[in-house]
């Protein structure tokens, strides 16, 4: 089950369903019982990554409002001033724009900046140990190209089908 916000537009509450995932004690959907929080980074920072990831997946997009910070504290019990740090750092980096008495908004071009600010740090920080693996495994250029041929990147609808397809037909 995802948070729920009132009186917001239906892309902000897409936005704070995605953003902020909740799970009830049962694994069943039902009163949300906290929040997917990874203990090993610091909750500021998967806030700002998981707001970064919705702009490069074009779920926000230029102009668009953020949850206000009360709001996002309130509703996932974390301190106001951590997600102040989260809005804030995406501020630094010329992603979102204070409106003062407004909120936070998405800036234009936010996300063409931060597509090459991936791009480069891909390149130059995981694209290294990629390539020193394929080399340590002893891979070749055509047994790659093979194997990404084969395999395909199936978006969460197309896996849904397929699963119905294959509950009818018994399989």
């Amino acid at each position: 089950m995802f948070g729920v916000i009132v009186n917001y537009n239906t892309d902000l509450l897409l936005l704070h369903q995605t953003l902020l995932p909740t799970q009830t004690a049962t694994g069943d959907e039902g009163v949300k019982m906290g929040t997917d929080w990874n203990d090993q980074t610091p909750i500021y920072r998967q806030l700002r990554e998981r707001v970064q990831t919705m702009m490069l997946d074009g779920l926000l997009k230029e102009g668009d409002a953020l949850p206000s910070v009360r709001q996002i504290a309130a509703d996932y019990q974390i301190n106001p001033i951590t997600v102040s740090k989260a809005y804030q750092e995406l501020v630094d980096a010329g992603l979102v724009e204070k409106r003062r008495g407004l909120g936070m908004y998405v800036m234009q071009g936010a996300q063409q900046r931060l597509l090459q600010s991936e791009k480069q740090r891909f390149l130059s920080e995981e694209w290294p140990r990629i390539r020193q693996r394929i080399q340590r495994l002893g891979l070749s250029l055509d047994e790659l190209d093979s194997a990404a041929s084969t395999t395909t990147l199936r978006s969460p609808d197309t896996a849904q089908t397929d699963a119905n397809a294959d509950n009818q037909t018994g399989e």
